[in-house]
């Protein structure tokens, strides 16, 4: 007996196809014509389901942002309370990543990049992804009653964004211990 594969919803097919093109090649390099001619569908199709290719932004900004967030989730689980596990889960987490093939840098900091207004749709998804870093290293390390605690934040933001570019543009293979060795330095400063 053959078993069928069902066939994505056509909103899913276009955030599939939008996720690999807007990745490897750019947000403002991909046209919707370009993601309705990989899908094979129409623009009618297209925009029943996307008003303006900026929607189209935002849902694979949006997609990307959980898929990290779940993944960031895991390991703070995993860590159980302990601060130093915990940035060192994430550490060999975003190490991993930034290691894997076709990495392009982070999703995030390329499309503030390319969209430069903080006021625009994409923008407030990608602040909104930052406020949600801030977030998840204050509770990680509000155990250790830091005074600082905000500017130790902020730093481990800062740190993190690095770890993101430098795995493109530096050697990926040491970005995790870097980034592992650096948590650890801020918290202890």
């Amino acid at each position: 007996m053959e078993t069928v594969t069902a066939t994505p919803p056509m909103r899913e097919r276009l955030l599939d196809a939008a996720t690999d093109l807007f990745y490897a090649q750019g947000l403002r390099a991909v046209s919707a014509d370009r993601i309705i001619e990989r899908v094979g569908t129409t623009k009618v199709t297209f925009y029943r389901h996307f008003r303006t290719k900026d929607d189209l932004v935002v849902a694979y900004l949006e997609r990307r942002a959980g898929l990290e967030r779940d993944g960031i989730g895991q390991a703070v689980e995993m860590a159980a309370g302990d601060p130093d596990k915990a940035l060192a889960l994430i550490a060999e987490g975003i190490g991993a990543v930034v290691c894997g093939p076709g990495y392009r840098g982070c999703p995030f900091i390329n499309a503030a990049a390319e969209y430069p207004d903080p006021d625009s749709p994409v923008r407030r998804v990608v602040d909104t992804h930052r406020r949600w870093y801030s977030t998840l290293f204050e509770q990680i390390i509000a155990p250790l009653g830091r005074p600082d605690q905000a500017a130790v934040v902020a730093q481990l933001v800062l740190l993190r964004d690095g770890a993101m570019v430098a795995g493109y543009l530096g050697d990926p293979a040491a970005v995790a211990d870097a980034l592992r060795r650096g948590s650890r330095a801020i918290i202890d400063a």
